[in-house]
């Protein structure tokens, strides 16, 4: 990864910063248009032969922020230090990657940081988050980008040290790496339905009746948490109160704490949700508060209902407004939904409230076996080394598994194969990260770029010769 940005801080070095900007938002819309791939195959079954060119749309909304970061980096090349400019790209670069991966218009997905989840540099994530990766990535490939333009090696050797560095003192302090031993045993059930068969009439039926077999063929390991993909109950659920019933009563003979992925009507419409069922007979609703624009909602349709087409743009989902954290006979919960996963400032703010376990509910059919649901597991991840805590993640057709808050995988399952994922999981261990948060890491790297970019000192000005009074 270092060589594809050096790749980019080479171009960008000694340009001008509208010849910057053009490289930026060129290599942005072939990035993201090669990294949203998915998206062709999630929608073919729609659009047919032009689903391929949809992943264009997600390219032209992301590729902007390479040409911002192309301009920072051009005025960075231009008045800093020389020796301190690739410093100040990469922070410029790191902070578009964090502007872009917040808000309701979001697209975190294709973080630079979360291509080392199995590697040495992710002990970084536990003090600075995924950005914190990727300010390191950035740094290694503009310095070596800069040592080839400039002919000299020494800023360049001198950020290969700091990088391994800071990471040798990452793992060195990792709580992470001296864990207790997890004693709580959870499930994760990977019911593998197509998405081309999830939502006929049919599939619900299916569905119930797979989800339950397998659920009580786990239960054989006395999980006190199993979990089931998002959206796997295709109908209102608070609206069935036969199927309701049905599974508050399977979390009741089970013992387990049961997570089912289904649709909540609520005043202000159709929610995406978790119902989370306790063994007592109790139960919550978790309302998916960050859904993906323009496929599960549109941003602004109420205002813009008079625009064409925006009625079919429209998911018809309504976001959930509350960072829910739930007690369970296991540990407290965070409940993430499919994308929400994405979003390091979710997960943050419910182990703020108190979480102990991250559970990550997915529909990742909607990928196929496209790169899609590799990278949103290790994105995964990247969550569980963020927060310290273990991660639960089920998908519809995979990936499923247990993730440690090292960031390893415990147990995983396969794609495409039905698979009742098992194993142990522990309270969370605290990290600096967990602490502190992702806008703070943004504001210092913010604040890294403008001190570098404003001169150590005013330049003296030329003494003024005054004539001979004489």
């Amino acid at each position: 990864m270092p060589f594809g940005t050096g790749a980019l801080f080479w171009l960008w070095q000694g340009a001008s910063w509208k010849r910057a900007a053009l490289l930026g938002w060129l290599a942005g819309f072939v990035f993201f248009a090669l990294d949203f791939a998915w998206v062709g195959h999630t929608v073919a079954h729609y659009i047919g032969i032009f689903g391929p060119f949809l992943a264009f749309g997600p390219a032209l909304i992301e590729a902007p922020f390479f040409a911002l970061a192309g301009v920072l980096a051009a005025a960075a090349y231009a008045r800093m230090q020389p020796n301190l400019a690739p410093l100040g790209a990469a922070a410029a670069f790191t902070c578009c990657e964090w502007i872009r991966s917040i808000g309701i218009l979001a697209q975190p997905f294709d973080q630079l940081g979360y291509t080392q989840a199995d590697w040495p540099l992710r002990a970084i994530a536990a003090y600075a988050g995924t950005y914190g990766i990727t300010f390191a990535l950035c740094a290694l490939g503009a310095y070596g980008a800069d040592a080839l333009r400039r002919r000299t090696w020494r800023p360049f050797t001198a950020a290969v040290v700091a990088v391994a560095a800071t990471t040798i003192a990452a793992w060195s302090f990792w709580p992470a790496r001296a864990l207790p031993p997890p004693t709580i045993p959870v499930a994760a059930i990977q019911g593998n339905i197509a998405q081309s068969f999830k939502w006929t009439p049919r599939a619900l039926g299916v569905a119930v009746h797979r989800y339950t077999s397998m659920t009580r063929a786990a239960a054989g390991a006395h999980p006190r948490l199993v979990v089931w993909p998002e959206t796997v109950i295709t109908t209102e659920l608070d609206a069935n109160p036969a199927l309701f019933g049905r599974f508050s009563d399977l979390a009741h003979k089970t013992r387990a704490t049961l997570v089912v992925g289904s649709l909540a009507a609520g005043p202000e419409g159709l929610y995406n949700a978790l119902y989370i069922f306790a063994p007592h007979g109790g139960y919550v609703v978790y309302d998916k508060r960050q859904l993906v624009p323009f496929a599960e909602w549109f941003p602004g349709h109420r205002f813009l209902s008079w625009v064409p087409y925006v009625g079919a743009l429209n998911g018809g989902l309504t976001p959930g407004s509350v960072d829910g954290v739930y007690p369970t006979s296991a540990l407290s919960i965070a409940p993430l939904i499919c994308w929400e996963s994405a979003f390091a400032d979710l997960a943050y703010a419910q182990v703020r409230k108190g979480a102990q376990l991250l559970v990550v509910s997915t529909d990742d059919a909607w990928f196929g076996k496209t790169s899609g649901p590799y990278m949103h597991a290790q994105i995964a991840q990247l969550r569980a080394i963020e927060t310290g805590a273990y991660v639960v993640r089920a998908a519809a057709t995979g990936i499923s598994g247990i993730i440690a808050p090292d960031g390893r995988w415990q147990h995983r399952s396969g794609l495409g194969v039905r698979a009742i994922v098992q194993g142990v999981v522990g309270p969370r261990v605290v990290t600096v990260f967990s602490r502190i948060g992702p806008a703070p890491i943004g504001f210092l790297l913010a604040v890294l770029y403008i001190t570098l970019l404003v001169p150590a000192h005013a330049a003296a000005p030329d003494p003024v010769e005054w004539p001979d009074a004489r």
